[in-house]
Protein backbone atom coordinates (compact mmCIF):
# COMPACT_ATOMS: atom_id res chain seq x y z
CA UNK A 1 0.00 0.00 0.00
CA UNK A 2 1.46 3.60 -0.62
CA UNK A 3 2.29 5.66 1.52
CA UNK A 4 -0.11 8.60 0.55
CA UNK A 5 -3.52 7.67 -0.75
CA UNK A 6 -4.28 9.74 -3.30
CA UNK A 7 -7.03 9.43 -5.72
CA UNK A 8 -9.10 11.39 -8.48
CA UNK A 9 -11.60 9.24 -10.29
CA UNK A 10 -14.63 9.87 -11.70
CA UNK A 11 -17.94 8.38 -10.31
CA UNK A 12 -19.47 5.02 -10.98
CA UNK A 13 -22.56 3.29 -11.14
CA UNK A 14 -24.53 2.33 -7.66
CA UNK A 15 -25.43 -0.84 -6.58
CA UNK A 16 -26.56 -1.85 -3.55
CA UNK A 17 -25.68 -5.08 -1.08
CA UNK A 18 -26.21 -6.72 1.90
CA UNK A 19 -23.74 -5.13 4.89
CA UNK A 20 -22.01 -6.74 7.55
CA UNK A 21 -21.09 -3.97 10.27
CA UNK A 22 -18.48 -4.12 12.62
CA UNK A 23 -19.50 -3.52 16.47
CA UNK A 24 -20.46 -0.41 17.73
CA UNK A 25 -19.21 0.00 20.95
CA UNK A 26 -22.15 1.46 23.57
CA UNK A 27 -20.29 3.95 24.98
CA UNK A 28 -17.88 6.82 23.66
CA UNK A 29 -15.33 8.62 24.94
CA UNK A 30 -16.65 11.99 26.11
CA UNK A 31 -15.55 15.59 24.35
CA UNK A 32 -13.70 18.59 25.82
CA UNK A 33 -15.48 20.94 23.57
CA UNK A 34 -18.29 23.01 24.76
CA UNK A 35 -18.97 24.96 21.90
CA UNK A 36 -18.67 23.13 19.09
CA UNK A 37 -16.40 20.22 17.37
CA UNK A 38 -13.14 20.38 15.45
CA UNK A 39 -12.07 20.37 11.69
CA UNK A 40 -8.82 19.38 10.18
CA UNK A 41 -8.76 20.04 6.22
CA UNK A 42 -5.77 18.70 4.67
CA UNK A 43 -4.65 19.08 0.88
CA UNK A 44 -3.75 15.59 -0.23
CA UNK A 45 -0.87 13.53 -0.46
CA UNK A 46 -0.84 12.86 3.73
CA UNK A 47 2.39 10.94 4.71
CA UNK A 48 1.49 7.94 7.43
CA UNK A 49 4.40 9.40 9.27
CA UNK A 50 2.57 12.69 9.66
CA UNK A 51 2.70 12.16 13.33
CA UNK A 52 1.68 16.42 13.99
CA UNK A 53 -1.52 16.16 11.95
CA UNK A 54 -2.88 12.27 12.68
CA UNK A 55 -1.37 12.71 16.55
CA UNK A 56 -3.89 16.19 16.28
CA UNK A 57 -6.72 14.33 14.89
CA UNK A 58 -6.73 11.54 17.54
CA UNK A 59 -6.01 14.16 20.39
CA UNK A 60 -9.40 16.04 19.44
CA UNK A 61 -11.03 13.13 19.00
CA UNK A 62 -10.26 12.58 22.66
CA UNK A 63 -6.60 11.04 23.08
CA UNK A 64 -4.75 7.82 22.76
CA UNK A 65 -6.72 5.21 24.31
CA UNK A 66 -9.93 7.05 23.93
CA UNK A 67 -10.48 8.10 20.59
CA UNK A 68 -12.87 6.35 18.42
CA UNK A 69 -12.46 7.10 14.89
CA UNK A 70 -14.98 6.16 11.83
CA UNK A 71 -13.18 6.10 8.69
CA UNK A 72 -15.13 7.28 5.21
CA UNK A 73 -13.77 6.21 1.65
CA UNK A 74 -17.15 7.07 -0.15
CA UNK A 75 -14.97 9.10 -2.76
CA UNK A 76 -12.72 6.50 -3.51
CA UNK A 77 -13.62 3.91 -6.29
CA UNK A 78 -15.44 0.24 -5.61
CA UNK A 79 -13.24 -2.66 -5.73
CA UNK A 80 -14.86 -3.84 -9.21
CA UNK A 81 -13.29 -0.48 -10.45
CA UNK A 82 -9.99 -1.26 -8.99
CA UNK A 83 -7.33 -3.56 -11.14
CA UNK A 84 -5.49 -4.25 -8.21
CA UNK A 85 -8.32 -4.94 -6.01
CA UNK A 86 -6.74 -8.33 -5.07
CA UNK A 87 -3.08 -7.18 -4.39
CA UNK A 88 -1.32 -5.23 -2.03
CA UNK A 89 -1.75 -2.45 -4.40
CA UNK A 90 -5.30 -1.92 -3.80
CA UNK A 91 -6.54 1.50 -4.35
CA UNK A 92 -10.62 1.01 -3.10
CA UNK A 93 -13.00 1.99 -0.78
CA UNK A 94 -12.73 -0.68 0.96
CA UNK A 95 -9.23 -1.65 1.51
CA UNK A 96 -8.92 2.15 2.41
CA UNK A 97 -10.78 1.69 4.69
CA UNK A 98 -8.87 -0.91 6.44
CA UNK A 99 -5.75 0.58 5.54
CA UNK A 100 -6.81 4.11 7.40
CA UNK A 101 -7.94 1.95 10.50
CA UNK A 102 -4.73 -0.15 10.96
CA UNK A 103 -3.05 3.46 10.30
CA UNK A 104 -4.96 5.15 13.06
CA UNK A 105 -4.26 2.10 15.28
CA UNK A 106 -0.91 2.60 14.98
CA UNK A 107 -1.70 5.85 16.30
CA UNK A 108 -3.21 4.61 19.64
CA UNK A 109 -6.83 4.66 19.06
CA UNK A 110 -8.60 2.80 21.30
CA UNK A 111 -10.88 1.90 17.91
CA UNK A 112 -11.05 2.54 14.02
CA UNK A 113 -13.62 1.03 12.30
CA UNK A 114 -14.65 1.46 8.31
CA UNK A 115 -18.01 3.14 8.00
CA UNK A 116 -19.01 0.96 5.01
CA UNK A 117 -20.51 3.54 2.66
CA UNK A 118 -19.66 3.64 -1.12
CA UNK A 119 -21.11 3.72 -4.39
CA UNK A 120 -22.02 -0.14 -4.34
CA UNK A 121 -23.86 0.81 -0.88
CA UNK A 122 -25.30 4.09 -1.01
CA UNK A 123 -28.56 2.97 0.84
CA UNK A 124 -25.98 2.11 4.10
CA UNK A 125 -26.49 6.02 4.25
CA UNK A 126 -29.79 5.00 5.49
CA UNK A 127 -29.73 2.63 7.64
CA UNK A 128 -29.96 2.59 11.32
CA UNK A 129 -26.81 0.34 12.03
CA UNK A 130 -24.46 2.43 10.55
CA UNK A 131 -26.05 5.33 12.05
CA UNK A 132 -25.48 3.63 15.30
CA UNK A 133 -22.00 2.74 14.31
CA UNK A 134 -21.35 6.21 13.57
CA UNK A 135 -22.89 7.63 16.63
CA UNK A 136 -20.38 5.52 18.86
CA UNK A 137 -17.53 7.51 17.38
CA UNK A 138 -15.55 10.63 18.70
CA UNK A 139 -13.93 11.78 15.56
CA UNK A 140 -14.28 10.35 11.75
CA UNK A 141 -11.65 10.80 8.64
CA UNK A 142 -12.31 11.36 5.12
CA UNK A 143 -10.58 9.58 2.52
CA UNK A 144 -9.59 11.52 -0.92
CA UNK A 145 -10.94 10.44 -4.10
CA UNK A 146 -13.54 12.29 -5.94
CA UNK A 147 -15.82 14.83 -3.30
CA UNK A 148 -18.61 14.46 -5.86
CA UNK A 149 -19.05 10.90 -4.85
CA UNK A 150 -19.57 11.53 -1.38
CA UNK A 151 -22.70 14.47 -2.97
CA UNK A 152 -23.45 11.14 -4.71
CA UNK A 153 -23.49 8.58 -1.91
CA UNK A 154 -24.36 10.51 1.41
CA UNK A 155 -26.93 13.04 0.39
CA UNK A 156 -30.16 12.79 -0.93
CA UNK A 157 -31.70 14.05 -4.23
CA UNK A 158 -31.00 17.68 -6.02
CA UNK A 159 -31.40 19.78 -3.42
CA UNK A 160 -28.48 17.31 -1.42
CA UNK A 161 -30.31 16.57 2.17
CA UNK A 162 -28.44 14.83 4.73
CA UNK A 163 -28.53 10.93 4.49
CA UNK A 164 -29.30 9.55 8.22
CA UNK A 165 -25.74 8.87 8.24
CA UNK A 166 -24.53 12.73 7.26
CA UNK A 167 -26.87 14.00 10.09
CA UNK A 168 -25.51 11.82 12.67
CA UNK A 169 -22.04 13.10 11.53
CA UNK A 170 -23.19 16.69 11.71
CA UNK A 171 -24.75 16.26 14.88
CA UNK A 172 -21.45 14.85 16.28
CA UNK A 173 -19.78 17.43 15.21
CA UNK A 174 -22.00 20.20 16.67
CA UNK A 175 -21.60 18.21 19.78
CA UNK A 176 -17.68 17.98 19.85
CA UNK A 177 -16.10 15.27 17.74
CA UNK A 178 -13.51 16.28 15.15
CA UNK A 179 -13.83 15.27 11.75
CA UNK A 180 -10.90 15.58 9.68
CA UNK A 181 -10.08 14.91 5.42
CA UNK A 182 -7.68 14.52 3.47
CA UNK A 183 -8.00 15.68 -0.55
CA UNK A 184 -11.58 15.13 -2.11
CA UNK A 185 -12.07 14.23 1.91
CA UNK A 186 -11.03 18.20 2.82
CA UNK A 187 -13.13 19.62 -0.50
CA UNK A 188 -16.32 17.84 0.79
CA UNK A 189 -16.06 20.12 3.65
CA UNK A 190 -16.42 22.82 2.21
CA UNK A 191 -20.06 25.00 1.79
CA UNK A 192 -21.83 26.60 -1.21
CA UNK A 193 -20.56 26.73 -4.83
CA UNK A 194 -17.75 23.35 -4.00
CA UNK A 195 -15.50 22.73 -6.29
CA UNK A 196 -15.73 19.77 -8.52
CA UNK A 197 -12.89 19.68 -11.05
CA UNK A 198 -11.16 21.69 -13.75
CA UNK A 199 -7.67 22.90 -15.01
CA UNK A 200 -5.92 26.55 -14.99
CA UNK A 201 -6.02 27.10 -17.98
CA UNK A 202 -9.26 26.70 -19.94
CA UNK A 203 -10.87 27.47 -16.55
CA UNK A 204 -9.43 30.84 -16.77
CA UNK A 205 -9.80 31.28 -20.27
CA UNK A 206 -13.78 29.79 -19.96
CA UNK A 207 -14.97 30.55 -16.29
CA UNK A 208 -16.63 28.76 -13.90
CA UNK A 209 -19.89 26.52 -14.57
CA UNK A 210 -22.33 24.92 -12.01
CA UNK A 211 -22.53 21.15 -12.29
CA UNK A 212 -19.70 18.21 -12.19
CA UNK A 213 -18.22 17.07 -15.53
CA UNK A 214 -16.44 14.75 -17.20
CA UNK A 215 -13.91 17.32 -19.17
CA UNK A 216 -11.38 17.99 -16.68
CA UNK A 217 -10.84 21.35 -18.51
CA UNK A 218 -14.12 22.99 -17.09
CA UNK A 219 -14.24 24.88 -13.99
CA UNK A 220 -16.95 22.99 -12.14
CA UNK A 221 -18.72 24.23 -9.28
CA UNK A 222 -21.54 22.67 -7.43
CA UNK A 223 -24.08 25.61 -6.04
CA UNK A 224 -25.28 23.94 -3.06
CA UNK A 225 -21.69 23.13 -2.07
CA UNK A 226 -20.80 20.20 -0.48
CA UNK A 227 -21.84 19.30 3.67
CA UNK A 228 -21.04 23.23 4.76
CA UNK A 229 -18.73 21.99 7.68
CA UNK A 230 -16.61 24.82 7.00
CA UNK A 231 -17.91 28.05 5.77
CA UNK A 232 -15.56 30.63 6.47
CA UNK A 233 -14.61 30.77 2.59
CA UNK A 234 -13.77 28.56 -0.86
CA UNK A 235 -11.83 25.33 -0.46
CA UNK A 236 -9.21 24.02 -2.90
CA UNK A 237 -6.71 21.06 -2.11
CA UNK A 238 -3.22 20.21 -3.76
CA UNK A 239 -2.87 23.97 -3.51
CA UNK A 240 0.51 25.17 -4.63
CA UNK A 241 2.12 22.06 -6.11
CA UNK A 242 -0.61 21.71 -8.41
CA UNK A 243 -0.79 25.65 -8.94
CA UNK A 244 -4.26 25.81 -8.37
CA UNK A 245 -3.92 29.33 -7.03
CA UNK A 246 -5.52 30.98 -10.32
CA UNK A 247 -8.26 28.85 -10.71
CA UNK A 248 -9.61 29.03 -7.78
CA UNK A 249 -9.65 33.00 -7.95
CA UNK A 250 -10.91 32.59 -10.95
CA UNK A 251 -14.06 30.64 -9.12
CA UNK A 252 -14.29 33.04 -6.33
CA UNK A 253 -14.94 35.99 -8.48
CA UNK A 254 -17.56 34.19 -10.71
CA UNK A 255 -19.41 33.50 -8.02
CA UNK A 256 -18.84 36.21 -6.18
CA UNK A 257 -16.56 34.73 -2.66
CA UNK A 258 -14.25 37.11 -1.42
CA UNK A 259 -12.16 34.37 0.05
CA UNK A 260 -10.66 31.10 -0.25
CA UNK A 261 -8.78 28.72 1.55
CA UNK A 262 -6.23 27.06 -0.11
CA UNK A 263 -4.96 23.99 1.45
CA UNK A 264 -0.87 22.30 0.13
CA UNK A 265 0.13 18.65 0.38
CA UNK A 266 0.62 17.01 4.00
CA UNK A 267 -0.70 20.28 5.59
CA UNK A 268 -3.93 20.91 7.69
CA UNK A 269 -6.12 23.47 8.70
CA UNK A 270 -7.34 22.65 11.97
CA UNK A 271 -10.78 24.41 12.86
CA UNK A 272 -11.63 24.07 16.32
CA UNK A 273 -14.91 25.76 18.18
CA UNK A 274 -16.90 24.91 14.81
CA UNK A 275 -20.53 25.76 15.83
CA UNK A 276 -19.51 28.35 18.26
CA UNK A 277 -18.91 31.87 18.75
CA UNK A 278 -14.87 31.81 18.58
CA UNK A 279 -13.98 29.70 15.71
CA UNK A 280 -10.29 29.26 15.88
CA UNK A 281 -7.74 28.11 12.83
CA UNK A 282 -4.08 27.36 12.86
CA UNK A 283 -1.67 25.62 10.35
CA UNK A 284 -0.10 22.52 11.02
CA UNK A 285 2.42 20.21 8.84
CA UNK A 286 4.76 20.86 6.20
CA UNK A 287 3.91 23.00 3.64
CA UNK A 288 1.74 25.91 3.84
CA UNK A 289 -2.32 27.52 3.53
CA UNK A 290 -2.78 30.46 1.33
CA UNK A 291 -5.40 32.47 1.60
CA UNK A 292 -6.39 34.75 -1.31
CA UNK A 293 -8.71 37.87 0.09
CA UNK A 294 -10.78 39.56 -3.41
CA UNK A 295 -12.19 41.80 -1.48
CA UNK A 296 -10.67 44.62 -3.07
CA UNK A 297 -10.34 42.65 -6.59
CA UNK A 298 -11.40 44.07 -9.52
CA UNK A 299 -11.92 42.29 -12.26
CA UNK A 300 -10.29 43.54 -15.92
CA UNK A 301 -11.31 42.73 -19.45
CA UNK A 302 -8.32 42.57 -22.25
CA UNK A 303 -10.75 42.57 -25.82
CA UNK A 304 -12.96 40.06 -24.31
CA UNK A 305 -10.74 38.51 -22.54
CA UNK A 306 -10.91 37.67 -18.59
CA UNK A 307 -8.58 39.11 -16.13
CA UNK A 308 -8.29 40.31 -12.34
CA UNK A 309 -6.19 42.78 -10.45
CA UNK A 310 -5.78 43.76 -6.52
CA UNK A 311 -5.97 39.79 -5.34
CA UNK A 312 -4.46 40.18 -1.36
CA UNK A 313 -2.39 36.89 -0.37
CA UNK A 314 -1.09 35.23 2.62
CA UNK A 315 -0.01 32.09 3.28
CA UNK A 316 0.65 30.76 6.33
CA UNK A 317 2.94 27.97 7.76
CA UNK A 318 3.11 25.57 10.59
CA UNK A 319 2.09 27.14 14.13
CA UNK A 320 0.65 30.30 12.01
CA UNK A 321 -3.51 31.46 13.01
CA UNK A 322 -5.62 33.16 11.64
CA UNK A 323 -8.94 35.00 12.82
CA UNK A 324 -11.49 34.83 10.14
CA UNK A 325 -13.50 37.40 11.92
CA UNK A 326 -11.08 40.25 11.26
CA UNK A 327 -9.08 38.38 8.31
CA UNK A 328 -5.83 38.90 10.02
CA UNK A 329 -3.56 36.11 10.00
CA UNK A 330 -1.33 35.70 13.21
CA UNK A 331 2.55 34.71 12.81
CA UNK A 332 3.77 32.24 15.17
CA UNK A 333 6.22 33.63 17.95
CA UNK A 334 9.70 33.02 17.32
CA UNK A 335 9.41 32.80 13.18
CA UNK A 336 12.35 35.38 11.87
CA UNK A 337 11.54 37.85 9.40
CA UNK A 338 13.18 37.47 5.98
CA UNK A 339 15.53 40.33 5.98
CA UNK A 340 15.98 41.07 2.01
CA UNK A 341 19.26 41.55 0.47
CA UNK A 342 20.32 44.93 -0.83
CA UNK A 343 20.94 45.28 -4.77
CA UNK A 344 18.88 44.07 -8.25
CA UNK A 345 16.38 42.09 -8.17
CA UNK A 346 17.79 38.84 -9.93
CA UNK A 347 14.48 36.87 -9.66
CA UNK A 348 14.08 35.31 -12.98
CA UNK A 349 10.29 34.70 -14.34
CA UNK A 350 8.46 31.86 -14.29
CA UNK A 351 7.59 30.35 -17.31
CA UNK A 352 5.33 27.22 -15.87
CA UNK A 353 3.79 30.32 -13.49
CA UNK A 354 0.79 27.77 -12.25
CA UNK A 355 2.15 24.67 -11.13
CA UNK A 356 4.30 23.33 -8.97
CA UNK A 357 5.21 25.87 -5.97
CA UNK A 358 5.88 28.50 -9.18
CA UNK A 359 4.09 31.53 -7.77
CA UNK A 360 5.52 30.70 -3.71
CA UNK A 361 9.04 30.35 -5.15
CA UNK A 362 8.71 34.17 -6.81
CA UNK A 363 7.31 35.45 -3.57
CA UNK A 364 10.17 33.73 -1.67
CA UNK A 365 12.31 35.63 -4.14
CA UNK A 366 10.35 39.04 -3.64
CA UNK A 367 10.84 38.97 0.39
CA UNK A 368 14.68 38.19 -0.41
CA UNK A 369 15.58 40.91 -2.86
CA UNK A 370 15.15 44.72 -1.88
CA UNK A 371 15.40 45.90 -5.51
CA UNK A 372 12.41 43.57 -6.79
CA UNK A 373 9.08 45.96 -7.38
CA UNK A 374 7.64 43.21 -9.05
CA UNK A 375 8.13 39.47 -10.15
CA UNK A 376 5.60 37.10 -12.54
CA UNK A 377 5.53 34.76 -15.08
CA UNK A 378 3.41 33.03 -17.99
CA UNK A 379 1.54 30.09 -18.08
CA UNK A 380 3.09 27.06 -19.59
CA UNK A 381 -0.34 26.31 -21.71
CA UNK A 382 -0.58 29.23 -24.89
CA UNK A 383 -4.19 28.72 -25.96
CA UNK A 384 -3.95 31.64 -24.56
CA UNK A 385 -1.07 32.25 -22.53
CA UNK A 386 -2.07 33.58 -19.12
CA UNK A 387 0.51 35.95 -17.56
CA UNK A 388 0.50 36.69 -13.55
CA UNK A 389 2.34 39.27 -11.56
CA UNK A 390 3.05 39.41 -7.98
CA UNK A 391 4.09 42.72 -6.06
CA UNK A 392 4.60 44.06 -2.45
CA UNK A 393 1.19 45.60 -0.93
CA UNK A 394 0.50 47.18 2.20
CA UNK A 395 1.99 44.74 5.02
CA UNK A 396 4.38 43.03 2.89
CA UNK A 397 6.34 40.22 5.27
CA UNK A 398 8.12 37.21 4.94
CA UNK A 399 9.32 34.60 8.11
CA UNK A 400 11.20 31.71 8.01
CA UNK A 401 9.53 28.49 9.46
CA UNK A 402 11.05 25.18 9.77
CA UNK A 403 10.11 23.77 6.88
CA UNK A 404 8.36 26.72 4.39
CA UNK A 405 8.25 30.53 4.35
CA UNK A 406 4.49 32.12 5.53
CA UNK A 407 3.83 35.39 4.02
CA UNK A 408 1.41 38.20 3.80
CA UNK A 409 0.64 41.33 1.73
CA UNK A 410 1.18 39.99 -1.45
CA UNK A 411 -0.55 41.42 -4.82
CA UNK A 412 -2.00 39.36 -7.35
CA UNK A 413 -2.67 40.19 -11.07
CA UNK A 414 -4.04 37.80 -13.94
CA UNK A 415 -4.16 38.34 -17.64
CA UNK A 416 -3.92 37.39 -20.80
CA UNK A 417 0.04 37.25 -21.79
Amino acid sequence: MPLNRLLTLGVGVCAVATLTLPAASASAAPSTHRTGGSLVLVGGALADDNSEIYGDIVRLAGGPGKARIGIVTAAAPVPAEDPDADTPDCNNSVCNGDYYADLFRTYGVADAQWIPIDLDHPAAADDPAVVRQIESMTGFFFGGGDQYRYVTTMTRGAPQRDSAALAAIRRKLRHGAVVAGTSAGAQIMAGRDMITGGSTEPGLRDGAKPGYFDDPGVLGYLPHGGFGFFTAGLVDTHFSRRGREARSIRLASDTHHQRVFGLDENTALEVTGVGGRAQSLRVLGQRGVSVLDLRRARVTDHGGVWGIEGVRWSRLTAGDAYRAAGWRTVVAAGKPAVTPADGPCDVAPSTDVFYDYAMVGLVEGLAARRGCASVGGTSYEKNPQWEAHLTPGAGFAAYRGQTATTFTGVVIGIAPA
